[in-house]
């Protein structure tokens, strides 16, 4: 299921919660809310980006250590072994 963040509309009032924003894990058929859970002023739906991303620290040094080769390009059908 999906998780939705929701902030207060109005973030000088309400509670602590509904100021600094808070999660919720919803079916995409469920409404969104409209009210905090916990002081029942008005919210809204915030949109967010997921992080998704690969490390390439140490690529290399991996690769290498776990038996696989690097080849480089030189011209079309010609390589050259890197290790």
């Amino acid at each position: 299921m999906p998780i939705y963040r929701y902030e207060r509309k109005k973030p000088a009032a309400g509670c602590p919660r509904c100021r600094e924003g808070f999660e919720v894990t919803q079916s995409i058929k469920d409404a969104a809310l409209a009210t905090c859970p916990d002081c029942g002023g008005a919210v809204a739906k915030t949109p967010v980006v997921a992080a998704v991303g690969r490390s390439q620290a140490n690529f290399d040094d991996r690769a290498k250590s776990a038996g696989f080769s690097k080849l480089k390009r030189l011209g079309k059908g010609e390589y050259e072994k890197q290790y």
